[in-house]
């Protein structure tokens, strides 16, 4: 079976469309050896991909006829992803969190009145 085929049979990727471009782009990795999307895979075989900044690992276990159900999909593959690379992903949520909310931009006019208030507060108790 084909490893574009396959990622989408497991549910990997949502379109076959998608894991070929994901082949051809370097994401797909079989024993630490970049593959194209018409590589045939075997069982036994250690997939590697990087998907959403996590690298992936899958080891084959038995090659499905057609897309299976989310339920089943272990029956085909077998989850070998470190731990480690989960809490990397956690890691880069918090140091995202820092800054301020996509979409807010810059401080208005009226924000920086605001925050110049309370600074101007928070000096004149501090005097008294």
């Amino acid at each position: 079976m084909r490893i574009d085929k396959f990622l989408w049979c497991i549910r990997v990727f949502k379109t076959r469309n998608i894991a070929t471009i994901a082949c051809k782009k370097g994401h797909v990795k079989i024993n630490e050896t970049n593959v194209k999307p018409s590589k045939e895979i075997f069982s036994d075989e250690l997939i590697l991909v990087r998907k959403n900044q996590i690298n992936y690992q899958f080891k084959v276990l038995d090659l499905p006829d057609s897309r299976v159900g989310a339920k089943i999909v272990d029956l085909y593959r077998k989850d070998v992803t470190p731990k480690v690379a989960f809490e990397k992903n956690e890691m880069l949520k918090f140091a995202k969190d820092y800054y301020r909310k996509k979409g807010a931009g810059r401080p208005t006019k009226k924000d920086r009145r605001d925050i110049e208030d309370y600074s101007e507060e928070d000096i004149n108790k501090q005097n008294d």
